[in-house]
Formats: structure tokens, sequence, C-alpha cells
């Protein structure tokens, strides 16, 4: 492990959350909760403000409105969010060529490996200057740890929020680590967190007096080892870069059980359509589909199939994916489906399209059924206005979607840059009010974003002579 704090860990602070608070002026300082609003929807993310309440990622979001009736319940904008994170990630790299993404807000950087930080000065330096960028280019916040493996500054970084930066000294690691719950570790969580804490085992202290030996037996070889090591703050993990990416897969939960049977049938084809067209999207092929099938009961079940070379074919993708469909038992509904490949390459094996028998038949009944169930003739007179999302207004200007029901969509006017605005109610199918592109949380001149990661990059390193 190094000598020096110069690992730095990037955790952005609520993100979704503070991305919709910061882009409206009348949700700041109050609690927004971010994620899907059907029946069966998850919390993604809550700001500070909804967390007073009990409200956390993954929760289900009719417990999230027991508990905080009051907050600002939205659907997630991916497509700001990912431009976001880019600018972010542009900073980033301005630091260092050695960045490791884990998630749209989260990434791990060598600040060693950039010449910006060679001593615990240095990285303080570059985490405060990191720091006050992002909230300058942004508006927003992100917490800040620095420390010599990526164990512990993900640990600082823990410790430093909300809009913080901590700092471990080499040398404090296993004081600072003694007290801690095991649950601390990465690697440790519900259910190795209650093995250990039925074994006597409640903080990381605990685990280093335990010995190798023990935690061998408890959690077997690998894990008791590593479990070990990192109890002694050993991690000589290296930042990485690039993440090879080992699948590509979309699913879809369901408001309400699927029963039918010809509609799962349904649901895998277009699943498996779409998961094709993100395997294109990255440049890549897979062998192996995947069959994920959630039921009525919660009971998951997994199905998958190795074909004899890598494919990005739809039509053999599809016909996979119903094989798999076919050994499953849907009786009593499924809530949840979803098509995966994996055994990735970034090329093809053409005579894969021996194995789509009958794909070219199946295309047709595939297009007929998608169009039987929708309702079209309704589609244009109950336009749809997610929660949150932007709109535009010709009479007056850009805004935003509070609501919407029983023919009639509530929006609020008003600007990342303006006062708290007015709201407004109108038909749904007013002429007048359209969906709108996102604003930008900071305006920016032109040529801007390549000045900021000209010089972002913090202190440099006197180099000798």
């Amino acid at each position: 492990m190094r000598s020096a704090p110069t690992i730095l860990h990037l955790d952005m602070d609520a993100f979704f959350a503070s991305v919709e608070q910061a882009s409206k002026p009348s949700l700041r300082g109050k609690a927004v909760v971010v994620g899907g609003l059907g029946p069966r929807g998850v919390v993604a993310t809550a700001s500070y403000e909804a967390r007073v309440f009990g409200v956390h990622s993954a929760m289900p979001m009719a417990q999230a409105r027991r508990l905080a009736p009051n907050a600002a319940y939205l659907v997630p904008r991916f497509a700001l969010y990912r431009s976001i994170s880019d600018q972010v990630m542009r900073l980033l790299r301005a630091l260092s060529p050695l960045v490791e993404p884990l998630s749209l807000d989260e990434a791990f950087v060598d600040l060693e490996a950039g010449g910006t930080a060679w001593d615990e000065r240095s990285a303080r330096l570059a985490g405060a200057k990191l720091r006050a960028d992002i909230r300058a280019g942004t508006a927003l916040t992100g917490s800040v740890g620095l420390a010599a493996s990526k164990m512990l500054a993900k640990i600082a970084s823990e410790q430093a929020k909300p809009d913080g930066l901590v700092l471990i000294e080499p040398g404090t690691e296993r004081a600072l680590l003694a007290p801690l719950s095991v649950r601390t570790l990465p690697g440790v969580g519900p259910a190795t967190g209650d093995h250990l804490r039925r074994a006597g085992i409640h903080t990381v202290e605990e685990i280093a007096e335990a010995g190798e030996d023990e935690l061998v037996r408890l959690l077997g070889k690998a894990h008791g080892h590593a479990l070990f090591a990192m109890a002694l703050a050993r991690d000589e993990r290296p930042v990485v870069a690039e993440r090879e990416t080992k699948s590509v897969s979309v699913e879809d939960t369901y408001d309400v059980d699927i029963h039918d049977r010809v509609r799962v049938g349904t649901e895998v084809r277009r699943l498996a359509d779409r998961c094709v067209r993100r395997l294109r999207a990255a440049g890549l092929s897979g062998r192996t589909i995947v069959l994920k099938v959630r039921r009525y009961d919660f009971s998951t079940l997994t199905r998958s199939e190795t074909l004899r070379g890598p494919t990005d074919d739809p039509a053999v993708v599809r016909e996979a994916a119903a094989r798999l469909l076919d050994s499953v038992d849907t009786t009593g509904g499924v809530r949840l489906l979803g098509v995966g490949v994996s055994g990735l390459a970034d090329y093809t094996q053409e005579d894969l399209f021996a194995q789509a028998a009958g794909a070219v038949a199946d295309e047709s009944p595939q297009e007929e059924t998608d169009a039987a169930p929708a309702p079209e003739p309704e589609a244009p007179a109950e336009r749809r206005w997610p929660a949150g999302h932007d709109v535009r207004h010709a009479g007056h200007g850009h805004g935003w979607v509070q609501g919407s029901g029983l023919g009639r969509v509530t929006v609020r006017f008003e600007t990342p840059g303006s006062q708290p605005g007015r709201v407004k109610t109108f038909r749904v199918d007013d002429p007048a009010l359209e969906p709108a592109d996102p604003l930008p949380l900071v305006p920016r001149a032109p040529g801007e974003d390549e000045e900021e990661s000209a010089t972002a990059g913090g202190a440099k390193r006197p180099r000798n002579g």
C-alpha cells in the first residue's frame, strides 16, 4: 500500500435528487424522491431532506409515500443525469489518466498517476479544488475521500457526506477502522454481517482479533483471507481506468402481474430486441443468452443458453430467449422479465443465422402482436406527462410537470436560474404545451467545457532541475 493519501474517491451527494433540486428552484431545501412512481416502483435516490423521514434508496415507493407524504415524487431524467456525470468525469480525467467510474455519480482517481498529488498537502488541495470545480460547473456538491487505498478512500468519502472532504493520514488506518461496524468493509453485506454477528464479531477490530484461521472457518477460504486483510487496512487494488463489460441486459418490472402466456412471450421478444440494440450500440456481441423471470411470489428464476459463437442478431437472441421461456412455468403470473447477453466479444459469427430457425417467420407475428394490444386511437388524446420532466408552453415558457391525471397536467414554470415559479394547469392535449429538453444547471459560454477540462488539474508536482 502506498505511503501517501493519493487515491481519491468521489461520491456525488444524493445525485439524482440534487440534480432535480438544482434545476427546480421551488424544490430546494424540500424533500425530493426520484424513482419509479408506479405501484411497484422503487426509490432510486432521496434528497437529504427526505432521508430525515426514513426514505432511502431501493425502498418500495409505496412505503416512501407513507413515510414522506408531502415530498415531491419525480420520474428520473437519465439523459440529464448522464450529461452531468460526463461533466464531472471530465474534471476527474483532468486530474489523472487513471479514473475508475463505479456509476454515474461515483469514481476512484489515482492522483499520483496524474502528477496531481504526491503527499498529504497536495492531495488535500486537489480534493478541495475538485469540489469547488464541481460546484462551479454543475451547481452540485460531491463528497471526497482521500487515502492510501481504494477501500479507505471510499470509507473516507462516506464519512465526508454530505458536501465534505475527509483525508485518512497514512499510519492511522487501523485506529480509524477498529471501532467501525463490520458492514463498513467492502463485500460484507447483510448475510455476511449476520453470520459474523452470530459469531460475536461486530466491529472491524473484532475481525482482526478473531484471526485469519477463524475467518476462513466461518466464511470460506477466499472471503476469509480477504476480510482479514481488509481489517488490517491492507488493500492493494489498483485504480483501473477501463472496466471490461461482462454482460449487457435489460429488464422490466410490471405494475400488474402478467398472466397471459402470449403476452409474456411478446414482452420477452421486446426485451431481446432492446438488449440487442444496447449490444450494437456498444459494438459488442455475445455467446450466452440469459432469461430472468420473477414470478408472482417473488421467486426468481434464471435460465441461460450458450450459442456456438457470439452474435448480435436480434432474431438469434429472440429465438434463444423464447426457447428459455419454454422451460419456465409462469402459472400464477410474472412481475418482472429480463433478457441479457454475456460471454461478450467485439465480433460476430455470421453462421449463427442458422440457429434462428424460423426467425423471419417470427418477425411478422411479432409486429402484429405488438400492435394489437395498444389502443392507438386513444394515444393522441391522452399524452403522457411524467412528473418532473421538462415542458415548454408557447405562452409561459419553460417549466416542469408537477403531476397529471383526469385529463389535466399541472406545470410549474421556472428555470434553474429563476425564482420559484407559478403553477398552472392545462388539458393534457393542449397544443401549446410540448415536451422540452432540460436546461443546463449552470449557463455556459461557448468553449467553456474545453477550457475547464484543460485547467481543472490542480497543482502539479514541481519538476527536478
